[in-house]
């Protein structure tokens, strides 16, 4: 639809009245409230800011979140549910009744059953199972809520990916963080309501759809940043613009976008005039709260960070800075969790720990950091992949010396700490061996409905309108599990 007749169709008598003499109390409120007193702003158009701090549906236990995606998904049958009688019964062939009718990713025939290498133990007053693998987070499992129940539709990794983060295995939909910005806005005009921080290298499967705003404006899509280099790509002054001529040039624009706001109400048009802003004001508070050398040695220490590089350590203590400064949403990406055992890094036993050394340490500092600072009550952390790993070994590596496990969407583990969650609870089991869920399923929907949940939103209602019909992240599923909360 044209958007001027669209907007002219959503025009009632309480528009046209604010928009005349009983609207000059609205023009006087935004005076006062304006928070920038120069001559420049108090004669620029009013706007609508797209991400001001809206109220939820109902009071939330979490303000803030800090999404923790292990990308590649890690092997949950060597790090959170122990399996005994699968170590039993290791290297013999896999009961024809497990394998029938489904799908592997990489394996094919009949595969060999294979038992963890890991030692568990249980953990802290809630006695949460824990591998070796994980030392660090053994002396915070009191803090942590392992679904072990959890189940999704995809078994390949991008439209897994999606489906966790965006509610469909297509591309195209808004990302958890744009669908939490946008229900909740943002609490710092400086600074993103939605950051993504992303290690190792490499990009989410999912690409930028994993953390991108879809059919919603683009102001609610993730603001990539990086502990190295500079932090947002962009948003420098260009060469020979000092920053009064940009504010200059900014002002111009601003204004020429808000004539075209009154004219044609495009979101997009906002959605820019909100983004040069922001970035005018990032290019002084970014760089102030992405220096990690402003932390004490010991807290450095704490994470295993290392300033002035790009690592998992990093991002996990920028995490924290992020949401205390108000920071709606974080999300770290970090890749290398896919164990197929195609390469030593692969294998569940040493490449394990290995992988495990980067992310155990730095995840357990960042929980008791968030608790210390009185955060954590506030902060709801996620950790998982997008889907689990078999319990057999992976077809092509079979006859090898190196033990890894293939994709598997049926049963897998996540965990979730903060922000209105059980803390030292174990949700749902899985069968003996591992293979399905036997009690208290966990569908990706029923997850996503849980984490709006804590934030106070109803995902029922969140909603956006777009092609004639109204969206959600959990599409037309999706049930809140109680028993995670407190």
């Amino acid at each position: 639809m044209n958007p001027l007749i669209e907007r002219m169709e959503l025009q009632t008598r309480r528009h046209f009245l604010n928009r005349s003499g009983v609207g000059l109390g609205s023009i006087a409120l935004a005076s006062l409230l304006n928070r920038d007193s120069s001559p420049a702003a108090a004669a620029a158009p009013t706007v609508e800011n797209p991400l001001a701090t809206r109220p939820p549906h109902f009071a939330g236990k979490a303000k803030r979140v800090i999404y923790l995606h292990l990308t590649g998904s890690p092997p949950h049958l060597d790090l959170y549910d122990y399996k005994p009688e699968l170590v039993r019964l290791d290297g013999q062939d896999c009961p024809e009744s497990f394998l029938k009718g489904k799908r592997f990713a990489f394996t094919t025939g009949t595969p060999k059953l294979l038992g963890t290498r890991r030692e568990f133990k249980q953990c802290g007053e809630g006695g949460v199972w824990l591998s070796d693998a994980i030392p660090h987070l053994h002396d915070v499992a009191d803090e942590m809520c392992v679904i072990r129940s959890m189940t999704t539709d995809q078994f390949n990794h991008a439209p897994a990916e999606l489906l966790l983060l965006t509610g469909s295995p297509q591309s195209g939909r808004p990302s958890m963080g744009s669908w939490v910005t946008y229900g909740l806005g943002s609490e710092n005009d400086n600074l993103p309501g939605f950051v993504v921080l992303i290690s190792s290298g490499v990009q989410p499967n999912g690409g930028k759809n994993s953390f991108g705003s879809g059919f919603m404006p683009s102001v609610y899509q993730g603001v990539q940043c990086r502990s190295q280099g500079d932090p947002v790509l962009f948003a420098s002054d260009p060469p020979g613009m000092d920053r009064a001529l940009r504010r200059q040039t900014l002002d111009a624009i601003r204004d020429l976008n808000a004539i075209q706001v009154e004219q044609l109400g495009h979101p997009e048009t906002l959605t820019r005039i909100a983004q040069y802003e922001l970035a005018f004001r990032m290019q002084t508070s970014v760089p102030e709260v992405m220096d990690i050398t402003r932390e004490s040695a010991d807290t450095i220490d704490r994470y295993g960070a290392k300033p002035g590089q790009a690592s998992f350590a990093n991002n996990c203590l920028l995490a924290r800075r992020l949401v205390e400064q108000g920071v709606r949403f974080v999300q770290l990406f970090d890749w290398g969790w896919d164990f197929h055992g195609t390469g030593p890094g692969e294998d569940i036993r040493d490449g394990l720990t290995k992988k495990c050394a980067t992310m155990d340490r730095p995840i357990a500092a960042l929980i008791r950091d968030l608790k210390n600072r009185g955060l954590l009550d506030e902060t709801l952390i996620i950790c998982g992949g997008e889907f689990g790993r078999t319990p057999f070994r992976e077809g092509r590596t079979a006859k090898g010396d190196i033990l890894g496990r293939d994709h598997y969407p049926d049963c897998y583990s996540m965990w979730m700490a903060g922000g209105g969650i059980k803390g030292g609870h174990t949700h749902g089991e899985s069968d003996e061996l591992g293979f399905s869920i036997a009690r208290d399923k966990v569908h990706i929907h029923d997850l996503q409905a849980t984490i709006l949940h804590t934030l106070g939103l109803d995902h029922t209602r969140l909603t956006v309108r777009f092609q004639g019909r109204d969206y959600r992240l959990t599409d037309v599923h999706g049930n809140v599990v109680r028993d995670l909360l407190t």
